[in-house]
């Protein structure tokens, strides 16, 4: 099947330079979040060590590895582009950079919820380790874990 002109593959999700700005991570941001962060918030993070990006057109992930653990700092998919795979793209770029940089450990805090986004990570091998009451301006999260021993699905 060809691919339609001006439509962006899921191959497309790339290593986010922060040299390009985060002006572009600030939009799909708040595209995605009541909450959002703001282009030097997302900077700020950017700058700190381990931290690394996967960008699409429509999303991106930002993730940090410290020693033997990882963690998914925010996943972010514009409403019009989700369900179509591009969420679980750039959580396999994570992973990935995750593992490079000596991770066997990956964690991510997610609205207990949102059925859409526990369904992504339980089919790439989240498994709930734990509950944060509240942490969402009173909603509940749960803490997902991932080992990074062995492939994902």
């Amino acid at each position: 099947m060809p691919s339609c002109p001006g439509v962006k593959r899921l191959s497309d999700v790339l290593p986010f330079d922060p040299a390009a700005g985060t002006a572009s991570l600030a939009v799909l941001h708040a595209a995605s979040f009541a909450r959002a962060w703001d282009a030097a918030t997302l900077s700020d993070m950017l700058a700190a060590p381990g931290t690394f990006a996967f960008i699409h057109d429509d999303g991106f992930v930002l993730g940090r590895a410290a020693a033997d653990e990882a963690e998914i700092l925010t996943l972010a998919v514009a409403p019009h582009a989700r369900g179509k795979g591009l969420g679980r793209a750039l959580l396999q770029a994570a992973i990935s950079r995750a593992r490079e940089l000596g991770a066997t450990t990956m964690f991510l805090e997610v609205g207990a919820d949102n059925p859409a986004a526990l369904a992504l990570y339980a089919g790439l091998g989240f498994a709930k380790v734990g509950q944060r009451k509240a942490y969402y301006e009173g909603r509940d999260a749960l803490v997902l874990r991932l080992p990074l021993a062995g492939d994902f699905a």
